[in-house]
């Protein structure tokens, strides 16, 4: 397990060692799985990754590697090993140091003065953690008022078309109506004037008939001759 954090040193969050190395956040994530998979061991806050300056020197040195990056990672990855393993001959000498003298004032202090530094990294953290919260709180709200302000636009065009097309149906069928009562007078019109025509032939009929008759009692009351003669010769 890694413990080789120095007095003081800072731990940097995956934006934070995105931006000391000046790649993206994303980059970050990737050259960490790819050193993970190689055998390198990073501190861990649940599945979150912390990084300290070796770790920020390791991400480097991938950056600007010629070479491809798992060959870089191994290379790294047994650095790490080979400095984890010397770390830990020198973590036991100090610890038997601390358990024959830990009432030495000045060991006590320095001992006290490695727990404060390493609690000060876990408080900046914690502040990195918080800030990245409120932020993605921030962001949530922010789309849930969008969402809002979608959801009600579209609610209100749907209303203003439904609203339009029952003006635009009320309009045809009051159109509609207008023609058919005019068509209705036309054709009431021409009904009538049609009667009119119809009367006034009856009585142009009945004038002729009348006047044919007149003209025919008058010639056959008159002597046969002249015209008697002629209609006479008309009726053999």
């Amino acid at each position: 397990m890694r413990h080789d954090i120095q007095p003081n040193e800072r731990a940097y969050t995956t934006k934070e060692a995105a931006e000391a190395v000046g790649i993206a956040t994303p980059t970050v994530r990737k050259y960490g799985q790819v050193l993970e998979r190689n055998g390198y061991e990073f501190f861990k806050d649940g599945d979150r990754r912390i990084f300290v300056r070796t770790d920020i020197e390791a991400l480097k040195a991938i950056r600007d590697t010629e070479n491809p990056i798992d060959v870089t990672a191994k290379f790294l990855a047994e650095q790490q090993k080979d400095r984890l393993e010397t770390s830990n001959e020198t973590d036991i000498s100090l610890t038997d140091t601390y358990e024959q003298s830990i009432q030495d004032p000045e060991q006590l202090r320095s001992f006290l003065k490695v727990i404060a530094n390493e609690l000060a990294a876990s408080r900046e953290m914690n502040v990195q953690l918080t800030n990245d919260m409120a932020e993605l709180k921030t962001t949530v709200s922010r789309l849930q008022q969008d969402h809002h302000v979608i959801s009600s636009g579209v609610g209100n065009f749907s209303k203003k078309t439904h609203t339009r097309i029952e003006q635009l149906s009320s309009q045809q069928q009051k159109h509609y109506e207008e023609l058919l009562e005019k068509e209705k007078e036309r054709s009431e019109s021409l009904r009538q004037e049609l009667h009119h025509l119809r009367e006034e032939q009856k009585k142009e009929w009945q004038a002729q008939n009348e006047f044919n008759k007149r003209l025919e009692e008058s010639v056959q009351q008159k002597p046969q001759g002249g015209l008697g003669k002629l209609f006479a010769m008309f009726r053999k």
